[in-house]
């Protein structure tokens, strides 16, 4: 509903008592903001400040601090007022002192941390932690109640926010976008949240963009713009824009206070007319504060006669050196008692009720949200029986079939069983990627004009589709981050655009896991196709599996990777990712019709070993160790190397050879290096300990060798993967260019073999031939050839 008329009086207008109230907050938040940054003794000033009260090493940022804390006490007094649901995410830089001082001030940080009391020595010891070692970051980190958002990495404040509100009409995410950040990329492509934001059935984002004027060795662009300028552009993105500037007191108090009550009165005026049916389909014109503050807001205005207030200086560390220089330790004594730390701190150390009494209660605490901990708030899907899905499969490799298309099937029925907490997100790709019958049960979410030649789009659809891997990747991360389930599918080569996002939510997670107040929340689920081995039309800028490399390097209590070969493979996956918690799983599969190889029980029960031998592909009876193994992880290599061994059977009949098929990549490692990893003596009954291993891998050939390190004579392992061969070509040209084709791998088996048969050079110039033939083939025709293109197992059994 609207705020109230008598309701929204009041937020504009504050008395002098709550202005009272809300500057004390503030101050009391910004002395423990310097109090982190400097002090590793005498906390409460009960003496004058010595050298051996200054810690060794002076960590930090203060330049935005003050700035994000005076706008927390003002949102704590609209929760106050609203009884609002409301979570704070900041992006500019390294804030995190003054979100540790909201938490420890609200009490949050001290029911958490039972050892951080909020008397004297807890203030201590929250001094003590900061940035030190045995302590915590110097940023927006897991380890701060009320966050889901790191501050380190900056572009990403807006995306998490917008994510977060998705579903969660009753939640107002508070974004503030520092100016630094604002120069970023991934920040400026994601002020379009709003065309996709529905006010009736989701929550709410209203930025406000800190222009303090510098970043940590120069000026900021929006900061210096004509106001004009800034507001053109801000009203070009779809917004109300308000602002506010100064740092006079109480003024400044007095005119954000009557900021923040019109932006949020216009927001519920907004979903008012929305959830009441008066809406006309169309995106309205969501409030945005552009808020305007010296750097360092109310620190030293010079040092050693240098102005810092306001300037770059003010970033991190105002006053250097103060163990050492006198003059620096004086000021830092003034600057600290300028905040009247003596009215804001009981003789305990304790808040005085002046500075309690200015924030919410209990869950309604920013520092408190169950929004920020939303493992808290997560309910499990109703999943449909992946099974129903299947594809039947009489006999391996002799039909095909889009393996993506019947995971499109089952989300499709995932969003029709979970119409508030699932969403597929992905960058213009949906029905490229075979994931189209979400289309049956919703259209792609825009709030934008819509014309009748448009196909599935509009107001109330739920399937996220924006040319932004940043936006797509950031939305699933505030979803899943409050509680809610998804999926980020992107053709492979460009998940690049977003892997450090993928990296810094993995150790966010990473984290996370050591924290036992953050509940485990639903896994960042990425689904990667179009993939390299099959981006023969696009050529060379299509084609990277870097990604796998990226996720790998991520610890194991973390990351999951898992290459289905084929549909029912792919299903059991999907299913086992929607049903986790806390992990990033990257799940690496074609789009484009493939050969099917396992039945749907076959399949559950090799993704539940996460590796096994396939028998019938193979010549090994069991009886003894084979003469060589054939290893695949991937769609198209595990083609390859069925192939490779159906040639070997038919051409070297007395060669023994396995094949083994990985579908959990992480089950090489060690057990100890991975919960994954299978043990000794499963790795041996794959393996064995002597027989060299031709392997052939859907990425970098390094992957492979560093999975499979510390395992028996690891360097029997060959490996062929994708070498950064590629152009617009066929798509078997692309297993020839990087040495990874059937042809190649039965070579491989020929030169490592413990055993040859007679025959065997034979067959290798028959190879390197059929490669030759190749080469002039699709020059010629412009496509493979025949027995390559329509290969199937049934074809070469009939050969034989």
């Amino acid at each position: 509903m609207p705020v109230p008329t008598a309701t929204s009086d009041l937020l504009s207008t504050p008395t002098e008592a709550e202005i009272a109230q809300m500057d004390a907050w503030w101050r009391a938040a910004n002395y423990l903001t310097i109090g982190q940054i400097y002090l590793q003794a005498n906390p409460l000033l009960r003496e004058p400040l010595k050298p051996e009260h200054i810690k060794p090493r002076l960590l930090g940022h203060w330049g935005t601090s003050p700035g994000l804390s005076f706008v927390y006490a003002h949102v704590s007094r609209l929760i106050r007022h609203t009884g609002q649901d409301a979570l704070y995410l900041t992006g500019p830089g390294h804030g995190g002192p003054a979100l540790v001082a909201a938490g420890w001030l609200e009490g949050t940080y001290s029911e958490i941390y039972p050892a951080v009391t909020r008397d004297e020595a807890g203030m201590l010891r929250l001094f003590r932690q900061f940035s030190s070692p045995g302590g915590i970051p110097s940023h927006v980190s897991v380890t701060t109640p009320g966050s889901i958002h790191e501050g380190g990495e900056l572009g990403y404040v807006l995306v998490h926010a917008f994510g977060a509100v998705m579903d969660n009409p009753d939640l107002l995410a508070i974004a503030v976008v520092g100016d630094g950040e604002a120069e970023t990329g991934p920040l400026e492509g994601s002020w379009k949240g709003i065309s996709f934001l529905n006010p009736a059935h989701d929550g709410a984002v209203l930025p406000i963009l800190h222009l303090n004027g510098a970043k940590i060795s120069g000026p900021t662009v929006l900061a210096r713009k004509d106001p004009a300028e800034v507001r053109e552009l801000l009203r070009g993105h779809g917004y109300e824009v308000i602002e506010v500037e100064g740092a006079d007191l109480p003024g400044m108090h007095t005119r954000f206070a009557a900021a923040l009550a019109s932006a949020y009165e216009q927001i519920k005026t907004i979903q008012d007319t929305a959830r009441t049916g008066g809406a006309d389909g169309t995106r309205p014109r969501w409030p945005l504060i552009v808020l305007r503050t010296p750097k360092g807001w109310t620190g030293p205005e010079e040092v050693d006669g240098v102005h810092v207030a306001g300037t770059f200086r003010a970033h991190q560390v105002p006053l250097s050196g103060v163990r050492d220089n006198p003059e620096h330790l004086a000021l830092l004594q003034q600057w600290l008692e300028s905040y009247r730390p003596a009215e804001l701190f009981g003789d305990d150390g304790a808040p005085v009720e002046l500075v309690r009494s200015a924030a919410p209660e209990g869950d309604k605490r920013m520092s408190a949200t169950p929004h920020a901990n939303g493992g808290l708030l997560t309910r499990d899907l109703d999943l449909p029986d992946f099974r129903d899905y299947a594809v039947k499969v009489d006999q391996p490799a002799t039909e095909r079939a889009e393996s993506t298309r019947r995971l499109g099937e089952m989300m499709r029925d995932i969003y029709s069983r979970n119409p508030d907490r699932f969403r597929l997100f992905s960058p213009d790709e949906t029905n490229s990627n075979r994931l189209g019958a979400v289309f049956e049960v919703s259209d792609r979410a825009f709030m934008e004009h819509v014309t009748p030649d448009d196909v599935a789009i509009g107001p109330g659809g739920r399937v996220m589709e924006v040319l932004s891997e940043h936006n797509c990747h950031g939305w699933l991360e505030g979803y899943n981050l409050t509680g809610r389930h998804g999926l980020f599918a992107t053709y492979e080569a460009f998940a690049m655009v977003s892997a450090s996002q993928t990296v810094q939510h993995s150790k966010w997670l990473e984290e996370a896991s050591h924290l036992p107040w953050r509940a485990k929340v639903p896994s960042l689920n990425i689904l990667l196709t179009s993939t390299a081995w099959r981006n023969d039309h696009n050529g060379f800028s299509h084609q990277g599996p870097g990604l796998i490399q990226v996720v790998l390097t991520q610890r194991g209590d973390v990351s999951r990777i898992y290459l289905p070969p084929d549909a029912n493979c792919l299903l059991s996956v999907a299913d086992h990712c929607f049903r986790s918690r806390s992990y990033v799983n990257l799940i690496v599969i074609d789009k484009q019709p493939q050969l099917q190889w396992l039945t749907m029980d076959e399949a559950i029960e090799h993704c539940a070993r996460g590796a096994g031998v396939w028998d019938w592909a193979g010549t090994d009876d069991g009886t003894s160790d084979p003469d060589i193994v054939l290893a695949c992880a991937g769609d198209v290599v595990t083609m390859e190397t069925v192939a490779a061994a159906q040639i070997l059977r038919d051409k070297l009949p007395g060669l023994r050879v396995r094949v083994v098929n990985v579908v959990d990549l992480m089950t090489l490692v060690r057990p100890k290096d991975h919960p994954h990893g299978m043990s000794e003596t499963l790795f041996t009954e794959l393996f064995t300990d002597t027989v060299d291993v031709v392997f052939a891998f859907h990425g970098f050939p390094g992957a492979i060798h560093q999975l499979v390190h510390g395992r028996p004579d690891a360097d029997r392992f060959r490996v062929r993967g994708f070498i950064e061969q590629g152009t617009t070509t066929t798509p078997f040209d692309m297993t020839v260019r990087n040495r990874a084709s059937r042809y190649h791998l039965v070579m491989d088996a020929i030169n490592n073999a413990k055993r040859l048969p007679r025959g065997a050079e034979d067959l290798k110039n028959w190879c390197e031939s059929q490669l030759r033939r190749h080469e002039s083939y699709v020059v010629e025709h412009l496509e493979d050839m025949p027995e390559v293109r329509d290969w199937t197992l049934g074809d070469w059994a009939t050969r034989s």
